[in-house]
């Protein structure tokens, strides 16, 4: 059992930073990987200057879920180890249920490490996780970025997310509890085949005859995601040579882009859209192909909140005015999650799209050489319905417009995501 215990430690450790952040947070739900996480990085945190605090999120949908956070309140107190709990009481019965649950999980989490400064979480999937991811994504024709599975470290909101455990199974970790006396409980969602990933799991488990397990799924999702590492730098490097920024739009010369190898265009151009609209769940691969062919071809389109527009031999990818309609933000605040605008102080100034309406009041516009679709998704600064400034429509006016400091920049954003 010795043995067992210390092969788990050596996994996960190998797969946590070489450093470890002098606090590290745990999320923990009181199920089996959660648990045996909290107790494997309690006997890391002994011989490293770390400090584990233990979080759990009650989504307040069952009942159990009280009882079950206090039973992990109760060992992380053994373990010496400060707990909270986290509520949540978002749900309103209307739509995707697990999808809403996991966002809100993490936003609580996000919050959480914020107040107690800490720089790192640590969460219990596992290579059964992965694999059950693989095979859903399979199911979607995922390309080599879906089929990487989930990542070991991630950003979210400034926090790393960290998954030590991808390449430990779920029957390592039960026997690995058991050997230490530790408790834990079972989801009853775990039964539930309504779900897919626990279509997945059932579908895992006739795949054994064919020598394909959890372990041999993660390792596939490993190579992939070196795969798509190299797949990053590539698009990166192609970007630098075909794209440029303009503004906060991206310039594509149309024929380099169009010599690229497919995959690296729909990386620059996926890149490029999560770049100006931010992260968030890229657009459909129909709309993406559709797109492709748009700039290749010359034509305008639209998709993932930008538009597409074409002008000599380039094509502007810029944000959509339609996308940005209805934001109004009060002039000392982030517009779009991206734009910053300094100047003047101003009562009663806000800072809302240049529009066509705008576009008009703003009488050198041409002389910034970028199209006239591009500028109307712009920030300027309004009072009532007359532009005070347009800095990046060419109308200054004492403001200046800067992106934000957490915005990333364009071409390191393709290793970012």
């Amino acid at each position: 059992m010795r043995r067992h215990s210390e092969n788990l430690l050596a996994e996960l450790r190998a797969r946590l930073p070489e450093r470890l952040p002098r606090k590290l947070g745990v999320a923990v739900s009181g199920g089996g990987d959660s648990v045996a996480l909290m107790h494997l990085l309690h006997e890391i945190a002994q011989t490293e200057t770390t400090t584990v605090f233990v979080a759990t999120v009650d989504h307040g949908l069952r009942p159990e879920a009280r009882q079950e956070a206090e039973a992990v309140s109760c060992q992380a107190a053994a373990l010496g180890m400060a707990h909270v709990t986290l509520h949540w009481a978002g749900w309103d019965g209307a739509g995707n249920l697990q999808d809403q649950a996991r966002q809100a999980r993490y936003k609580l989490l996000a919050d959480w490490t914020r107040e107690r400064e800490i720089d790192a979480m640590a969460l219990g999937h596992t290579a059964d996780d992965q694999a059950e991811t693989l095979l859903m994504r399979l199911g979607r024709s995922s390309g080599v970025t879906g089929l990487s599975g989930m990542s070991a470290s991630r950003q979210l909101e400034g926090l790393t997310l960290l998954r030590p455990m991808l390449g430990i199974t779920r029957k390592d970790l039960r026997t690995y509890l058991a050997g230490i006396g530790a408790t834990w409980v079972e989801d009853p969602s775990n039964q539930d085949t309504r779900f897919d990933r626990i279509k997945a799991r059932e579908a895992l488990c006739g795949l054994k005859p064919l020598g394909i397990d959890a372990l041999s799924l993660s390792r596939v999702a490993d190579n992939l995601a070196q795969a798509h590492a190299a797949l990053s730098v590539f698009a990166q490097e192609s970007a630098r040579n075909v794209a440029q920024v303009e503004q906060g739009d991206v310039k594509v010369d149309r024929a380099g882009f169009a010599a690229l190898p497919k995959e690296i265009r729909r990386r620059v151009l996926v890149g490029s859209l999560a770049w100006i609209a931010g992260q968030g769940y890229p657009p459909r691969q129909a709309a993406v192909e559709q797109a492709m062919e748009a700039m290749t071809d010359g034509r305008s389109g639209s998709v993932g909140g930008c538009l597409l527009v074409p002008k000599g031999n380039s094509v502007w990818i810029c944000r959509e005015f339609r996308a940005v309609e209805a934001q109004i933000s009060a002039s000392d605040e982030v517009w779009d999650g991206k734009w910053v605008l300094s100047g003047p102080k101003i009562s009663g100034a806000e800072i809302r799209a240049l529009g066509e309406g705008g576009l008009r009041q703003v009488h050198d516009w041409r002389e910034t050489g970028r199209p006239r679709l591009a500028l109307s998704a712009t920030p300027a600064v309004w009072k009532g319905e007359t532009v005070l400034a347009a800095p990046l429509a060419g109308f200054a006016n004492g403001w200046r417009a800067d992106t934000s400091p957490e915005w990333p920049e364009f071409y390191a954003s393709f290793l970012s995501h």
